[in-house]
């Protein structure tokens, strides 16, 4: 988490807004030191904010709780305090959030009269920073349309409701300003404008869940695993919540968890706070309370049960204080081309000499190098990290072909007879199958060069919910990635990552020189002009 950002938490019910003050919502860090900030609650959309007075200390541990003197509205208390930790990264968040999305997409026709219109962000916002000041809608013309507007932690979207109908056949303009911030307190970079034009009148369809996993009557289901629906239609975020969307078991025992939206391919992910009890039927619901950007409720209830196996599923490789960091690497990095950054650069023992290109290239985060404190954290989290992606730690890895040019492969560890992978001659597909907690750790053992992508067609697309911070490639040796290659993902090399020539892209992380101290081998090579950022904002969040 980034040293400036504000501390969330978002309640399943409206609360007391008197009882959620400092006294009720504390942080602490080692030792149990208090942290001075300021406390909020916003009630349109039932969260609680701690605002720090001052940046959190880098690569820490802090202890959020929220005690039994927060009461809901109607007088109840919290049945237990709620407590929990967060570790701090190497830096401050400076990275402007963006509008990923929008429903209705821009110059979109047919528009149903009775639709919400909402906006999905890059990353979590400052909900207070989103209101009908900075998220309206005009038609026709410049007449401004009454309405109101909400923002949900779940699928990080911001809705706006109209007051009425709108008016068919008209056209639209939906404005969110720069009012808007994260919760580091960036604003947009700029206003963000787009427009719709409605159709003949309202839509009254009902959604329906098209797909479910774990899938009904699924046996030896892993632990860990978590489970989603797929609607048939875009579906308000703010009606998915642990109210609407629960899972039970063994019984009528409640399970604890969080519910996340994919707006893209309309997935509602529950994602259990532990894991799952071994060989344990668990049934999961979906009730009338999830609607569609009408209005419209599913018909009726959706149930469907699974049952546990003995086994956990791969959890993401923890990158600490490196988190932050788009680039890394221990000897040197050297760029020569206009190329785009969007995270944190770092570079240690080495010192800031040996960081070349910038500019003519650009970072949008900090310059971290030699014994700057946020470079050593980092190094530390990172070398943890190696370790922990390795087949020492994780051996068992299923044997693929070397080539995964043309494969469509699923959520797992794998590795190949010939201990490297390649890209060559077909695009890979990384299919979660509407998971968005699916993880991949591709584990290379060659000290040579253990992956390579070569033109022609040699991209990894993301599917079915696939996220680019779960994806992870390990290598002692190093990385090669040719010229109008599409990468995704952390790559975790011993050595040295190349981007070879003009058009190379990569959603994700360039990690060197991990496999250890000495020799210093560890660079980062950015050759040619990318044909994207080399890093997308919060695409690689963890």
């Amino acid at each position: 988490m980034p040293i400036n950002r504000a501390i969330v938490v978002s309640f399943n019910q409206a609360m007391d807004p008197t009882t959620i003050d400092s006294s009720t919502f504390t942080v602490t860090g080692p030792g149990l030191t208090p942290v001075t900030g300021s406390v909020s609650y916003d009630a349109i959309n039932n969260i609680a904010i701690f605002t720090p007075t001052s940046a959190l200390a880098v690569s820490t541990t802090f202890t959020g709780t929220i005690t039994t003197g927060a009461m809901s509205a109607a007088g109840v208390a919290l049945a237990s305090d709620f407590v929990w930790t967060f570790t701090t990264g190497a830096s401050a968040d400076t990275t402007a959030p963006s509008v990923v999305s929008t429903n209705p997409a821009d110059l979109a026709s047919s528009v149903a009269t009775n639709q919400k219109v909402i906006a999905t962000f890059s990353e979590a916002m400052d909900s207070t920073t989103i209101t009908g000041t900075t998220f309206t809608v005009a038609g026709p013309g410049l007449t401004p349309v009454p309405g109101t507007v909400t923002y949900s932690m779940i699928g990080t979207t911001a809705t706006f409701t109209p007051s009425s109908a709108l008016t068919a056949s008209t056209l639209y303009t939906a404005t969110i300003t720069t009012g808007a911030r994260d919760l580091g307190g960036n604003p947009l970079a700029a206003a963000f404008v787009f427009t719709f034009t409605t159709g003949t009148g309202p839509d009254g369809s009902a959604p329906a869940v098209t797909l479910e996993k774990p899938a009904n009557g699924a046996s030896s289901v892993t632990t860990t695993a978590a489970v989603n629906a797929t609607f048939s239609k875009a579906m308000n975020p703010s009606t998915l919540t642990p109210v609407t969307f629960t899972l039970s078991g063994p019984g009528p025992t409640s399970v604890a968890g969080k519910v996340t939206y994919d707006v893209t391919n309309q997935i509602a992910t529950f994602t259990p706070a532990s894991a799952l009890a071994t060989g344990t039927l668990y049934n999961a619901t979906i009730t009338t309370g999830a609607q569609d950007l009408e209005g419209n409720a599913i018909a009726t209830n959706v149930s469907w049960s699974f049952t546990t196996g003995s086994t956990a599923g791969l959890s993401p490789i923890d990158l600490g204080a490196g988190s932050s960091f788009e680039i890394f690497a221990e000897a040197a990095v050297t760029n020569t081309g206009s190329n785009v950054i969007d995270g944190d650069l770092g570079l240690t023992p080495n010192t800031l000499t040996s960081i070349t290109g910038f500019p003519p290239g650009i970072v949008n985060g900090g310059i971290y190098a030699d014994s700057d404190a946020q470079a050593i954290a980092a190094l530390s989290s990172l070398s943890a990290a190696y370790l922990d992606a390795s087949p020492a730690t994780l051996p068992g890895a299923t044997v693929i072909a070397e080539n995964l040019a043309g494969l469509t492969v699923f959520p797992g560890l794998y590795t190949s007879l010939a201990t490297t992978f390649e890209i060559t001659g077909g695009n890979l597909t990384l299919d979660a199958q509407g998971d968005s907690n699916a993880v991949w750790i591709f584990q290379m053992p060659s000290t040579g060069t253990g992956l390579t992508l070569t033109n022609p067609t040699c991209n990894v697309i993301l599917a079915n919910g696939a996220q680019a911070a779960n994806v992870f490639w390990w290598t002692p040796g190093s990385a090669t990635i040719g010229g109008g290659c599409a990468m995704i993902g952390n790559i975790l090399a011993g050595t040295s990552i190349t981007f070879s020539s003009t058009g190379a892209t990569l959603n994700g992380r360039a990690l060197a020189g991990l496999g250890g101290p000495v020799p210093l081998t560890g660079a980062v090579t950015i050759a040619g002009t990318l044909g994207g950022a080399i890093g997308i904002p919060g695409a690689c969040s963890q």
